[in-house]
Order: C-alpha cells, then sequence, then structure tokens
C-alpha cells in the first residue's frame, strides 16, 4: 500500500528531533506507542528500516536520510497542490473536520468566521491529532486545543469552556460547589481513547495530579 502525507509528515518529524518522544509529545501531539506504530508500518510499506534506534538514541539510517529530503518535498508538493486546486475551485466549499459533536453554540462561530462558505462536516477518528487536516481529508477542523505545534497549521479560538466534572448523586463529593484535582485521583473516569494522545491526558487532568496511581482507569471510547 502507499504512503500517506501523514506517515510522511511523522517520519519528518522524527527525523528532525531524532527523538520519539518529542516528536510525538511536542510536535504532533499524539502518543509515542501510535507514532511507533506508524514509523513501522512507514517502513514495512518502504521495505526499509529508516532509523536505528535504542533506548537512548534515534539515529537515521542511510535509508532514511535517502527519505527525508524527499519526504519534505513531497508534502510541500501536497500543500501546494491543496492551495492550487483550493483556488481553481469554483464553488465556495469547505470540509469541516470534528471529533466528537460539535455543540456549545460552535457551528454558528464557524459560519461567522467563514462568511460566504458552505460547510460540509466530517468526523475523524482520535488516533488523528490533525482532524483530517494532515492528509487532505478536510479543508479546517474544529479541534480542542492543543493542536499539532510544528508550525505548519494556523489556528484560530473560537470558544472557550470551563472542565467540569460529573458524579453520581450519591458520590461524597457530589455536594461540593468546587472539586480539587487531587480529591479525584483514585476515581475511576469514563476518558478518551489512547490514542487521544495529550488530549486524553488533559481532559483527565494528568498533570495535576499526585501520588502514584492517578487513576483507576474505567476506559470508554467516546467516538465509534
Amino acid at each position: 500500500m502507499d504512503a500517506h502525507i501523514r506517515d510522511l509528515r511523522y517520519f519528518v518529524a522524527v527525523a528532525e528531533e531524532l527523538s520519539f518522544t518529542r516528536a510525538a509529545t511536542e510536535r504532533l501531539f499524539i502518543s509515542q506507542p501510535s507514532l511507533s506504530r506508524q514509523i513501522r508500518q512507514l517502513e514495512l510499506t518502504m521495505r526499509a528500516r529508516l532509523f536505528d534506534r535504542d533506548r537512548r538514541t534515534v539515529a537515521l539510517t542511510d535509508a532514511g536520510a535517502a527519505l527525508l529530503p524527499l519526504a519534505r518535498r513531497i508534502i510541500e508538493q501536497w500543500e501546494d497542490a491543496r492551495r492550487a486546486v483550493a483556488s481553481a475551485r469554483e464553488e465556495r466549499t469547505l470540509t469541516v473536520g470534528f471529533q466528537t459533536r460539535i455543540g456549545r453554540g460552535l457551528v454558528p462561530s464557524i459560519v461567522e468566521a467563514l462568511p460566504g462558505w458552505e460547510l460540509r462536516f466530517r468526523q475523524i477518528t482520535w488516533a488523528d491529532p490533525t482532524v483530517g487536516l494532515g492528509d487532505g481529508q478536510v479543508d479546517v477542523a474544529v479541534a480542542w486545543l492543543p493542536v499539532p505545534g510544528d508550525g505548519v497549521y494556523d489556528w484560530t479560538v473560537v470558544s472557550t469552556e470551563e472542565r467540569w466534572v460529573a458524579l453520581p448523586a450519591g458520590h461524597r463529593l457530589a455536594g461540593r460547589a468546587e472539586v480539587g484535582l487531587a480529591e479525584l485521583a483514585g476515581e475511576p473516569f469514563v476518558a478518551l481513547p489512547r490514542t487521544a494522545g495529550p488530549m486524553r491526558d488533559f481532559w483527565l487532568a494528568a498533570d495535576r495530579r499526585t501520588g502514584p496511581a492517578l487513576v483507576r482507569e474505567f476506559v470508554r471510547c467516546l467516538c465509534p
């Protein structure tokens, strides 16, 4: 099977960072296991090992070094093609990517931000942190921050919201007006799938929890 543009973006990120961890968390906003699987699939497609790696270092192989400038060129040409097609389209239609139901009054905000355009909506899986932009499935996306920070994508905040917790009526904390995150550290949570990466960690408030066990997970996928 042919490689996707997204796979080449992942490869370039790892090649430039020479770190799967940094590429995953700082540039692509996906989990490291997901990135490793995608790179492995690209290697199978190319029938070549692209990286030499051990627990401490990552280095390009000769095959990886040969692919890197071509991958950058392909990505640039793809972006040029998308811009050319967008300029040539007679109808003003945009495909909008999303990963969960667009509520909270966001649709009017999107329409206001894109006057004169007909909008079509497409749902994208949580495994794609670009919400369909990376492989050209959509023209614009509605996404929760953070978004991939490699400088490829521009973004505008159209709405902000508070982070709430829903509890059973009989729960020991249910009567409280405010609940500290440390008090929830041992509670089971309905969460996004692991493929959502940093998005999942944000909504579980992983950076704000304390204690050896951050959460006993009761993982339920919130998408099809």
